[in-house]
């Protein structure tokens, strides 16, 4: 259902706020590119002022972009222009809406239409990107653009660039092919997208153009159904497809693979890169002995409920080193190891190159190499189609897959083997809400939109074993600072003020303490004395403006600013600064140097909200990676990896970083091999 946010004027503008610009009474509509759709702005406007505007965003993303038309259109509305600042977190929709009322308005002011010439000559610009600014150079001659080049940017790589179907590496091509802006912005990589197309908007303005015409897309001819043949499909083209097409290439098979979004990478390349192995060199060059055997038994060491599967445990643990080195054949580049826990020996994480701690982005490093290696040669990658349905023959067995493309054409698949790594169900709150009431939205989740769980459904309906997990990788964590995730000094209470655990523990055992407390965030209390903090933790991020933190002269006045009884966080600062002073952590053994009494003339809550990048559960695969019924026996013809398929490697906790892309890639090669040759 269509959705309007409008905004109508209720009374006459004061006259202050009576515009220059002389319109043609009437009602004007204008249209734009917005991060997910078209938005389209509705205006009315008498002959000298706009008396109505609306905006249509019901196309772009739920909860982000739709939240954008009312606060923009309200302020086009109240100063009379465009000129105004958007919704944050929400740009490029704001600025999709302030492009379309401005074409909306030159159509009412009668403004003369560009005549499609340029000033001849090389012009630069930026736009905001994912990563930081996205400078590009383009050059027109009278009549065209001659050439798009992105001179500058931080993007991630394997999604921003790196592979063909990147924004950077795809977009200023396609622009100059199409002589137009209405070029489709890369699914799953939009702000890179958007920040080309909005710098050479730029640009074209520079150069005498008008970005607004340009902006309307150009009719396309009707979509047309396709039918495929291959030995081997593989739906999804993360770490684990992306393993599966590889060896079934490269085992001589005819392999497709189907890719919801416009990009490959999926969950991985926005990651920190990181994978877990067992006896490689790289521990070995760094000192450390480590055997498959001690990594599966710190792996069982999380099966609190009895439901993780010791034979997939155990074959992925005997062959993690071997894994690893067949990712660096392939062009991954391993940097070094690090420890899951800094109390944790021996360190078995594996960094990509410029990767390390917690930071993100370095993913690209396993997904781009494995993309170019199979697209080098010859394999095929069908982008923008949503994979929606098994087909099956007589007998039960899986002989293919049906989807359907971003501009609604269908593409069938036959096939003699499907590989299902569709990745998790991160953002469909339905599957979360089933059993996560701990976590009442994922939408900030890091991992893309696309991640909706749409391989289990698909298995289900051909009799498919799907396990609801009791947990999945949690992480409460401030997006101010970014505790949470690391080795805290600090004090973390729930939402009841209450301390729930050693703070200097992994992630997930702070974010499951938190979830077993039932509380939907956390705060991380500290203070401030003589204008520093008392610990260092807020202070090393960077950038943290703790005027914008809730804060307080006393700790019962902060709890009342954060929603928290005072009378139960007073009581839990106390006890806490008591066991620092006594430098013994009887409550929950947190480690002695890192106790630090919450003491000073400022006090401060960063607020932890609970988000989510793995799902656990799913489809129940064997060692060779088939899919079972709900008999536990393989359905012939079908096999699945990686995050789609995680039931038996995990139960209610994440048990450290490089575990899900480890195994992921792992079954992912199974999947391809037993695929090849139908076992």
């Amino acid at each position: 259902m269509k959705k309007f946010l409008a905004i109508l004027l209720a009374c006459a503008l004061p006259a202050c706020a009576a515009a220059e610009a002389v319109y043609t009474p009437g009602t004007y509509t204008g249209e734009a590119q917005g991060m997910e759709s078209t938005v389209k702005v509705t205006v009315t406007v008498s002959e000298s002022a706009i008396t109505a505007i609306e905006a249509d965003v019901s196309g772009e993303t739920q909860g982000l972009g739709t939240e954008a038309g009312a606060p923009v259109t309200a302020a086009i509305l109240e100063a009379q222009s465009t000129e105004v600042d958007g919704v944050a977190g929400a740009t490029v929709t704001s600025d999709a809406v302030k492009m379309a009322a401005k074409a909306a308005l030159d159509q009412a002011s009668g403004a003369a239409a560009w005549d499609g010439t340029y000033a001849a000559g090389t012009y630069t610009a930026q736009a905001a990107g994912n990563n930081g600014p996205v400078t590009v150079e383009v050059t027109f001659t009278e009549g065209a653009i001659e050439s798009v080049k992105v001179t500058e940017h931080a993007e991630t790589f394997g999604l921003g660039y790196g592979v063909s179907t990147a924004p950077i590496d795809k977009l200023p091509g396609d622009i100059v092919a199409a002589q137009s802006l209405a070029v489709d912005t890369v699914t799953n990589a939009t702000v890179s997208s958007r920040a080309i197309i909005s710098a050479v908007s730029d640009c074209v303005t520079q150069a005498g153009g008008d970005p607004a015409m340009l902006m309307q897309a150009a009719e396309t001819a009707p979509a047309e159904d396709a039918v495929y043949e291959a030995d081997v499909v593989v739906v999804g083209a993360g770490a684990a497809g992306l393993a599966a097409a590889n060896t079934a290439l490269e085992a001589g098979a005819n392999v497709l693979v189907l890719e919801k979004a416009g990009v490959t990478g999926g969950s991985t390349v926005r990651s920190g890169g990181k994978i877990l192995g067992a006896g490689t060199e790289w521990q070995e060059a760094q000192g450390f002995t480590d055997t498959p055997e001690q990594m599966f038994e710190y792996l069982m060491s999380f099966d609190r409920d009895g439901i993780m599967d010791e034979e997939l445990v155990r074959t992925f643990c005997e062959n993690s080193a071997e894994n690893i080195q067949w990712l660096v054949e392939r062009g991954t580049k391993i940097q070094d190891v690090e420890p899951i826990h800094s109390s944790l020996t021996p360190w078995r994480v594996h960094n990509v190159q410029g990767g390390g701690g917690q930071r993100s982005g370095f993913g690209g490093w396993f997904t781009a190499p494995l993309t170019n290696a199979y697209e080098e040669k010859g394999g095929k990658i069908i982008y923008n189609c949503t994979a929606n349905e098994l087909l099956t023959d007589e007998s039960g067995a899986v002989v293919g897959v049906k989807g359907v493309m971003k501009d609604g054409s269908s593409v069938t698949v036959n096939a003699k083997s499907v590989i299902l790594a569709t990745g998790g169900y991160c953002h469909n709150e339905e599957m979360l809400a089933k059993y996560h009431d701990f976590l009442p939205t994922n939408v900030y989740s890091g991992v893309p939109m696309t991640n909706t769980g749409d391989g289990i459904a698909m298995a289900v309906a051909v009799g498919a074993k799907n396990f609801d997990a009791p947990g999945l990788q949690l992480v409460y964590v401030s997006y101010d600072c970014y505790c949470g995730i690391n080795e805290e000094s600090g004090l973390i209470v729930s939402e009841d003020g209450n301390r729930v655990v050693n703070e200097y523990t992994y992630q997930s055992h702070v974010a499951q303490a938190l979830a077993d407390a039932d509380s939907t965030c956390g705060f991380y209390i500290t203070a401030v004395k003589d204008g520093a903090c008392v610990e260092p933790y807020p202070t090393i991020m960077g950038g943290v403006m703790m005027e914008n933190v809730p804060h307080a002269e006393s700790v019962a006045a902060l709890a009342e600013l954060i929603g928290v009884d005072a009378q139960a966080l007073t009581a839990t600062v106390e006890r806490y600064n008591e066991l620092c002073k006594a430098g013994n952590d009887e409550d929950f053994g947190k480690p002695a140097e890192y106790m630090i009494p919450v003491e000073g003339d400022m006090y401060y809550a960063f607020r932890m909200t609970p988000g989510s990048s793995v799902t656990f559960g799913g489809l129940q695969i064997d060692t060779g990676a088939h899919v079972l019924d709900t008999n536990d026996q393989p359905i012939p013809g079908l096999y699945a990896a990686g995050e789609v398929a995680f039931t038996g490697l995990f139960d209610a906790e994440y048990p450290c970083c490089g575990m899900a892309i480890g195994s992921a890639v792992y079954y992912g090669r199974v999947a391809g091999a037993n695929a090849v040759e139908g076992k």
